[in-house]
């Protein structure tokens, strides 16, 4: 049965009684991030990697033949779903042992058309960066914890301990950083592309704008033309790129100004896989705007 999360937490059903692995479980997740999350919950129990290379955006993504083999030879497969990995749709249809994010009831998913203007986004309504949000990442790794204490039900007590760890651990960080960043929630800055919204909404920081909704989209004309008017008015104190991505467009926007130049890396690809490492994912991010937004 699919680890569909509307049925998964509410069927009671005994198709659900699987047989216990002696052996520990192969959990693969897409992205890198999604990885350090699911790290956390598999410490000591079963076995985590994640499918894409460190640095690579999963909005324009091809599967090899050696990532086919990966996710055909998974016990679970974590994906938050087609509004960000398009490119394993048709490998996760009808699949018995999928986790997908995107179905979650109880994760509060921030919709691109709530705060700003993103007519003609291509990756769906949705904003699947949850991620980047402290409270949208504990809600999911619930969800996931939910999932494997079904699939691995030996372990179950023990996927539910690392939980309650990695909740702590994400707590006091959030809370760190809420103070860390309070005094810089008034300085504008202007992002690569529209990924922050949890981080900025948790944190209550400035997003001036970004240079265009998904990485997979050449940046329009007049964005870049109101994006410079704006660095010429010194209304922003940061330009943040993203090492994933370094178009020209932003050193020539950015060229015979006084703004600062940072850099946001949304998918951690310089982040070590440790235990705690999300964390200091987040920790890693609220010190790059504090280092940017400071004078």
């Amino acid at each position: 049965m699919r680890f569909s999360f509307p049925k998964l937490l509410s069927v009671c059903s005994a198709a659900f009684l699987f047989t216990p692995s002696v052996q520990a479980i192969e959990v693969l997740s897409t992205v890198k991030p999604l990885h350090l999350i699911v790290n956390d919950l598999t410490d000591g129990i079963a076995d985590s990697d994640y499918l894409l290379p460190p640095g690579t955006s999963p909005h324009d993504y091809a599967l090899r033949p050696s990532d086919v083999k990966k996710v055909k030879n998974a016990d679970v497969l974590i994906w938050f779903g087609p509004d960000l990995e398009r490119f394993l749709e048709s490998f996760t249809r009808d699949k018995e042992n999928v986790v997908t994010i995107s179905e979650s009831k109880t994760v509060q998913f921030r919709e691109f058309g709530d705060h700003h203007d993103h007519h003609g986004h291509d990756h769906g309504s949705i904003d699947a960066h949850f991620w980047l949000g402290p409270e949208q990442a504990v809600a999911v790794a619930r969800d996931i914890t939910v999932a494997l204490s079904q699939y691995d039900k030996l372990n179950s007590q023990a996927y539910q301990a690392n939980l309650e760890r990695f909740e702590a651990n994400v707590q006091s960080t959030t809370a760190k950083l809420k103070t860390d960043l309070a005094p810089y929630k008034d300085k504008g800055y202007f992002v690569f592309h529209d990924a922050y919204g949890y981080f900025e909404e948790t944190f209550n920081l400035n997003n001036l704008g970004s240079f265009t909704v998904s990485p997979d989209r050449k940046p329009g004309a007049k964005t870049l033309i109101n994006i410079r008017k704006s660095l010429q008015a010194k209304n922003a104190e940061c330009v943040f790129s993203e090492p994933q991505f370094q178009p020209a467009v932003i050193e020539s926007v950015t060229r015979n100004t006084s703004v600062k130049r940072g850099e946001l890396d949304p998918l951690a690809s310089n982040i070590d896989v440790q235990l705690g490492s999300y964390s200091l994912f987040l920790k890693g991010l609220g010190d790059e705007f504090i280092r940017c937004l400071s004078k």
